[in-house]
């Protein structure tokens, strides 16, 4: 009998350091896994509608949409739809590099938006819908001028771009309701989309 517990005592040794070790070993390889990835914010006009393409590509793991760029902390959405604090709608997207680069974002960025609007985007009018590329780093912002460079030059667009590369500042989350919100509520989503025009403006600026 002394064997016997003696023996149990053992295995329920093992087991509670296997335990241990093992949630140590989940625990860096989530923060290895954490540190591996990298994050892009770029501002669009309706942040709505641009978590969608994002979502999509292969190598995202999480859109957020937000605001960035201005002086208030912690604003509301209505604060920064009136106006005043500096604020532009923006989403934040957290990418796996060894998945997709930088570049290809870049490429779904111009994609997505009117570079040529300097007073919004489609029927967002005003500050809070300007278009901007928010560099957290100097990769970053060499990536993005060059892209936006080689736009200019490519003589699709019939006048220069206007989207300014923004240095990176507070990320702001939006309210909770307009997270995923072309999911949470397709047909409203769809509904604001056509309405707004962005899908036959963005068909003239970059075809089917």
């Amino acid at each position: 009998m002394n064997v016997g517990r003696g023996v149990v005592a053992a295995l329920l040794v093992a087991a509670f350091a296997w335990a241990v070790n093992g949630a140590d070993a989940d625990g860096a390889e989530s923060a290895e896994a954490d540190e591996a990835l990298a994050t892009a914010v770029f501002a669009g006009g309706c942040f709505w509608c641009m978590e969608p393409p994002y979502d999509a590509l292969d190598g995202v793991v999480s859109t957020t949409s937000g605001f960035m760029g201005g002086h208030v902390e912690s604003p509301s959405y209505e604060q920064v739809v009136r106006g005043g604090t500096g604020h532009v709608e923006a989403v934040k997207v957290v990418y796996d590099p060894a998945r997709v680069s930088y570049e290809t974002l870049l490429e779904v960025y111009w994609q997505n938006v009117d570079p040529l609007d300097d007073g919004g985007q489609f029927c967002d009018r005003g500050e809070a819908y300007l278009t901007a590329i928010f560099v957290a780093d100097a990769q970053q912002r060499e990536l993005a001028e060059a892209s936006r460079a080689a736009l200019d030059a490519s003589g699709r667009l019939d006048r220069p771009v206007v989207t300014p590369v923004r240095d990176w500042s507070e990320f702001w989350p939006a309210e909770a309701y307009h997270q995923e919100y072309y999911r949470k509520n397709p047909l409203r989503y769809r509904f604001y989309r056509f309405n707004c025009g962005r899908d036959r403006r963005l068909e003239e600026l970059w075809g089917d």
